[in-house]
């Protein structure tokens, strides 16, 4: 069944480096009839694109250490270990070309492949964000400089190229511990055999 959902009003509550709007709506119950009218706030950002780099000749993975104001109060801190990413900068831009711009931005390599992983939505309980998330091929001798990121972007990064097993032991630990190198760490773990014989190297 396809149940429905009704936009009372909607504002902009504030509008800044993100954006949140503010939502008076109802929806239909499983049970039948609909919902009693309630607010919620919604955080807009857009939409990102993420890429684990995979190595498969040499079975190494590139992980980029940055700062996270998200995680000022995580344990641990927030110098995060994660994959590269950014937003999808203008309507009708496609997600594999943000892979590609990324890519050489943070870390200065180019793209010899590219697989979807997913899409999935972030936090959908206050965000509208999606991430798609692809694994890209990459050869990890090219990457020349441990420092990358666009200045201008405030970006920080320290590139960490190292073994497929010391990024799952890094998962394991709980030193990588945002989503998107989780999963895409994980479906390389479950897709390995099959990836390392597509792109020409046989698994060991």
């Amino acid at each position: 069944m396809n149940y429905q959902f009704e936009i009372l009003d909607k504002s902009i509550g504030y509008r800044g480096f993100f954006r949140m709007e503010k939502y008076r709506l109802r929806h239909e119950l499983f049970a039948g009839g609909w919902s009693a009218e309630m607010t919620r706030e919604c955080l807009e950002r857009g939409h990102a694109v993420a890429v684990l780099l995979y190595d498969p000749a040499s079975d190494q993975v590139v992980l980029l250490e940055q700062f996270r104001v998200g995680a000022l109060k995580f344990p641990g801190g927030p110098w995060l270990l994660e994959i590269v990413a950014g937003i999808i900068d203008h309507p009708g831009e496609t997600t594999e070309a943000v892979a590609q711009r990324e890519t050489a931005e943070e870390a200065g390599c180019e793209l010899l492949d590219l697989l979807p992983i997913c899409r999935y939505l972030v936090s959908p309980g206050g965000t509208s964000e999606s991430i798609t998330l692809f694994c890209g091929r990459v050869d990890a001798t090219t990457i020349t400089s441990e420092i990358r990121g666009v200045a201008a972007e405030h970006e920080d990064i320290r590139l960490h190229v190292v073994s497929r097993s010391e990024a799952l032991n890094l998962l394991r630990s709980g030193r990588i511990n945002s989503a998107a190198p989780i999963i895409a760490l994980q479906w390389l773990e479950l897709n390995r055999t099959q990836l390392r014989e597509r792109w020409g190297s046989a698994p060991t």
